[in-house]
């Protein structure tokens, strides 16, 4: 919904929010389910109202559970029936300065103040440790914005006693806290405000009428940035950037002016400005973004650009160049194809407003910054929020690396006229084990990212991953996948619930970069050969259909599962009779396993 996107009108939004949550609710058949608990150190009513209507425009339902006024280190702290019955994926701790307990005097000695620091941090880490050893969730808490008034001016800022300088070091022991828990984050409050305005954001006037801690018109602001770190935690982040060129990346149109008269570098202002752009862009590689570039123009012309020596960016930097005459919105889905990713995953950067309009009324969910000034292009692009990072593993990093070497993939099988001579020829490598706790975080992030290859359509949290694998009650199973191109980490899940002599499969899922390469019946060799250690004769499947897995409307059928119900839903249930003549169904993949060998 356009209306939620950066930059926003914040007062429109507060005025129709429940307009923009019907509008929202039409379209919610595939939303991920999260529940949130909202503990407030301030009125919060307004700021789970829009958290709500953003988190909604990224797919993402949310139950929530919120704290009496005020009330939110009683609620942490203490034994809290109606919190634990409501079982938190996520708490957020919506405090601010307000909720600082006390300031520095003139009179206080260095170590009276440092005395009040380690109060004020115990009392915090004392409310993080708790919840997480109660509940076991991930935990999102405000730092500081800084006091709307000075009370020694600049001086403020270093003085021990100032109150700016008290603000400051308080923050610096939330981000050390940060910094060596997992599932704790920082909403940098003092950032947002500042980007703001903190005069108009601690606009006293809300806090002593309303007991708001935000002015009203900035809510939004805070309630998209907490939507960020959702979006981040349940993997419904942006995975690359799809850019155009002509205005883009450079200033002017490359086949008319020549590559020596296109404007980058920094001779002048506006050359500047898309060396500036291109630099920002190419950091996102750091992440593991995945750049491509979809343009109108020669290709020739269009490496020449790239390689200008007056730009940042080069040839090298782009996973897949479109560079033609086609519509730009098939070029979009050749893209997305040729690395195996969802269309709407990537990002479109394009100043054109036609094209943009094309390719996101063509693709659904694929996103376009309205590019207009150069001068503004990286704070339109990066305020979105876009790669929201809460967790950056080695995966991560070389998340670019794997979809080059997927494009590698797919024009490696032309030269094969036979698919499985392609697939042998691949050499590919598995290992699939009980799930462990060093891919604890990669099993979660990849049950609430996998849309097209997820049969139950379930998500889980960590905790939940985490008990699952700790029970007797369940099979899990996680497999890793490489070959001669390269590792592409943990792909493909399979959660089994034990019942008497039957294994109902809860999950059954694989990432879209190993799609058609025979890595399922690897799991599914795997899972009959689980349970039968177990002592189990039957597999139940299920399959729930939605609008992304139509894909694998089929699958049980294809791995000798027999159609045993239609639910009312659309959905259908499977099962599968385990005997000692089970016949392996891999052939091109050697699984680590080393009793089965190559099956």
């Amino acid at each position: 919904m356009k209306e939620l996107e950066y930059p926003f009108d914040s007062e429109y939004i507060i005025a129709n929010k429940k307009r923009l949550r019907r509008e929202l609710l039409i379209d919610s058949e595939d939303f991920v389910q999260v529940r949130i608990a909202i503990l407030g150190g301030s009125t919060t009513s307004n700021i789970r109202q829009v958290l709500e209507l953003f988190l909604m425009n990224n797919h993402i339902k949310a139950d929530f559970y919120e704290s009496e006024y005020n009330q939110y280190f009683e609620e942490a702290m203490f034994p809290n029936e109606r919190l634990e019955i409501f079982k938190p994926d996520i708490i957020y701790i919506c405090t601010s300065n307000h909720n600082i307990q006390s300031y520095p005097a003139q009179g206080d000695t260095p170590a009276q103040i440092e005395k009040m620091v380690k109060t004020e941090i115990r009392r915090y880490t004392g409310i993080w440790d708790r919840l997480c050893d109660v509940y076991r969730c991930s935990v999102i808490q405000n730092n500081f914005e800084l006091p709307y008034y000075r009370l020694m001016g600049n001086r403020d800022s270093y003085d021990v006693h100032g109150s700016v300088n008290y603000v400051t070091r308080l923050n610096m022991e939330f981000y050390k806290y940060a910094q060596h828990h997992e599932k704790f984050y920082i909403c940098d409050l003092n950032y947002i405000s500042a980007d703001y305005g903190l005069k108009k954001w601690s606009d006293p006037f809300y806090w002593y009428m309303y007991k708001y801690a935000v002015a009203v018109p900035a809510i939004p602001y805070l309630s998209f940035n907490v939507a960020n770190i959702v979006k981040s935690l349940m993997g419904r982040n942006k995975k690359g950037f799809v850019c155009d060129l002509d205005h883009t990346l450079w200033g002017g149109i490359i086949g008319e002016d020549g590559a020596d008269n296109i404007r980058i570098g920094q001779e002048e202002a506006e050359g500047q400005a898309y060396l500036a752009f291109q630099k920002y862009i190419k950091a996102h590689k750091q992440l593991g973004v995945i750049l491509a570039v979809n343009s109108k123009n020669e290709k020739e012309n269009a490496i020449l650009g790239l390689n200008h020596p007056d730009g940042a960016l080069s040839e090298q930097d782009f996973i897949c160049i479109k560079a033609n005459w086609n519509p730009k919105d098939i070029n979009f889905k050749e893209i997305a194809d040729e690395i195996s990713l969802l269309p709407e995953s990537l990002v479109f950067l394009d100043d054109n407003p036609a094209e943009r309009h094309i390719v996101t009324n063509q693709i659904p969910g694929v996103k376009s910054p309205e590019l207009t000034d150069v001068s503004h292009y990286i704070e339109l692009v990066d305020r979105s929020g876009f790669f929201e990072t809460t967790a950056f593993s080695d995966e991560d990093k070389k998340r670019a690396e794997m979809y080059e070497e997927n494009r590698k993939r797919a024009v490696s099988i032309e030269a094969f006229s036979n698919y499985g001579d392609y697939l042998e020829s691949l050499q590919m490598r598995a290992v699939i084990r009980p799930f462990e706790e060093l891919y604890m975080p990669r099993i979660a992030q990849l049950t609430n990212k996998s849309n097209q290859f997820n049969l139950t359509t379930r998500r889980y949290t960590q905790p939940e991953i985490e008990e699952a694998a700790s029970s007797s009650e369940y099979i899990t199973l996680y497999g890793k996948l490489e070959d001669k191109f390269g590792d592409n980490g943990v792909v493909s899940l399979v959660i089994g619930n034990i019942r008497g002599l039957q294994c109902h499969i809860d999950l059954w899922l694989m990432s879209c970069r190993v799609l058609k390469r025979d890595m399922e019946f690897a799991m599914m060799d795997a899972l009959a050969a689980r349970c039968k250690t177990k002592g189990i004769t039957e597999i139940v499947g299920y399959y729930y259909p939605t609008a992304k897995n139509h894909m694998v409307e089929r699958f049980y059928e294809e791995m000798g599962f027999v159609k045993k119900d239609d639910l009312d839903d659309g959905g259908t249930v499977w099962n599968f009779l385990l005997t000692e003549q089970y016949e392996r169904k891999n052939k091109y993949i050697e699984v680590e396993d080393g009793n089965n060998g190559k099956r």
